[in-house]
């Protein structure tokens, strides 16, 4: 029997993510939101590597539903490109200065 692997996300996280995205539409079932643009990816991107470096995947485990796998790699790229975050010997990305 095939058992998917559950996501070890906080709801306290997965809430600071949501706040920061403009709602369209709520009803008692379901809440759509918009996707983040490159800037505001950036954004969430900076704050989760605040509290400690991550790597892709984990990065994408908080993110899922809200930007692709691509996006994520695409925005970190710009972010290391231009100083902000690095990518330690790990493969994990950390945010410079914290």
């Amino acid at each position: 029997m095939f058992m998917p692997r559950k996501r070890k996300i906080t709801a306290d996280k997965k809430n600071e993510v949501e706040d920061k995205l403009k709602v369209v539409y709520v009803d008692k079932e379901v809440t759509v939101m918009t996707a983040p643009n490159e800037d505001e990816l950036k954004q969430i991107l900076l704050d989760l590597l605040s509290e400690q470096p991550m790597n892709l995947k984990e990065l994408h485990s908080k993110l899922s539903g809200i930007a692709s796998e691509d996006k994520i790699r695409r925005a970190l790229n710009s972010l290391s490109e231009s100083g902000v975050v690095t990518i330690l010997s790990d493969g994990k990305y950390a945010k410079l200065g914290t």
